[in-house]
């Protein structure tokens, strides 16, 4: 790093410190990426003071071409900005060479998932200690409804802890939701989620009329005695990580949130329309929906594979 280079970076991380309070960690990553910088910036034959916003453009390029995250350089690219805003305000530049580079453009997660195989195991062991009765009968048939639900609807877990017990009278295939901005959406049941609620419903009847006085009476599917009223989503959550190391399903993968994504994910590798996941998902925008493109992608891909006959004629030949 120049002489002068070097001190403008002094220069910064003073004022970063004493007028902005930032932490020791937070100035010690400013100083490296700054320093990052400065070396590549050197093979050029130019420093961090001079440099132009096409000499910073390669810089980025550089990060990218070593391999580095999108993430990453978002990250070098911050540092570039705050430390020539500095130079900009204090006079030491005349103009912010980066503020008209875009930044990197990070790469949307897929969402995690559970296979078809693993949901039927997790389904079948809730089952099997359901049927099996014994201590804590209604918890497990709770859970197996819980579980047959969520699948069944792909609701929220926001959604399913809080519907009201005014379902068990429900006749009929289909669940009305209320969701975001306080929206109802239809969504088809399967006849293993009927079952389920409706043996959840009536062991939970049982209990009730066994209580001497109506106190544990409440409007949730779902009750408990906390303070909302119904059971909490993080209960919930931690009975179906204990659910899947009895299935013998790795727990890392598995939370409510997974079950909503391998609904939609299944429903899309089987044929559904993404419009149609949607609408069951209870999605605003197509573009929330999209995440499970590469779902898609690859059906398409089998499809054209397996029905196209120049495809069919390529592997006759192989």
């Amino acid at each position: 790093m120049s002489d002068l280079s070097a001190a403008h970076v002094e220069a910064f991380l003073e004022m970063m410190s004493a007028e902005r309070g930032a932490a020791v960690n937070t100035l010690q990553s400013y100083e490296r990426d700054l320093e990052d910088a400065s070396s590549h910036l050197r093979t050029l034959g130019t420093g961090l003071t001079g440099a132009t916003p096409d000499d910073l453009r390669g810089y980025l390029a550089h990060l990218a071409g070593q391999g580095f995250k999108a993430s990453s350089q978002a990250r070098r690219l911050s540092a570039l900005r705050q430390f020539y805003k500095f130079l900009y305000a204090e006079g030491m530049r005349g103009d912010d060479p980066t503020g008209i580079l875009d930044a990197p453009k990070k790469g949307r997660s897929l969402p995690k998932t559970l296979s078809v195989d693993d949901v039927s195991r997790l389904i079948g062991q809730a089952e099997t200690e359901a049927a099996a009765g014994g201590t804590d009968h209604l918890a497990k048939l709770r859970m197996h409804a819980l579980i047959e639900l969520l699948y069944a609807t792909g609701m929220r877990v926001s959604e399913l802890m809080s519907l009201p017990a005014s379902v068990l009278a429900q006749n009929g295939r289909f669940l009305v939701i209320r969701g975001k901005g306080n929206k109802d959406r239809l969504v088809p049941l399967s006849q293993a989620a009927i079952r389920a609620m409706r043996a959840y419903g009536e062991a939970l009847a049982e209990e009730i009329a066994r209580e001497e006085s109506g106190n544990r009476e409440s409007p949730w599917l779902f009750p408990s005695s906390g303070k909302q009223g119904f059971l909490p989503r993080q209960v919930f959550a931690r009975d179906l990580k204990s659910l899947a190391a009895r299935a013998s399903i790795r727990v890392a993968t598995i939370s409510p949130h997974v079950l909503r994504h391998a609904f939609a994910s299944h429903l899309l590798a089987n044929g559904a329309d993404l419009r149609a996941v949607q609408e069951l998902l209870g999605h605003s925008d197509i573009s929330t929906t999209q995440i499970y493109t590469h779902v898609l992608e690859e059906r398409l891909h089998n499809l054209v594979q397996n029905h196209h006959p120049l495809a069919k004629q390529a592997k006759k030949q192989d």
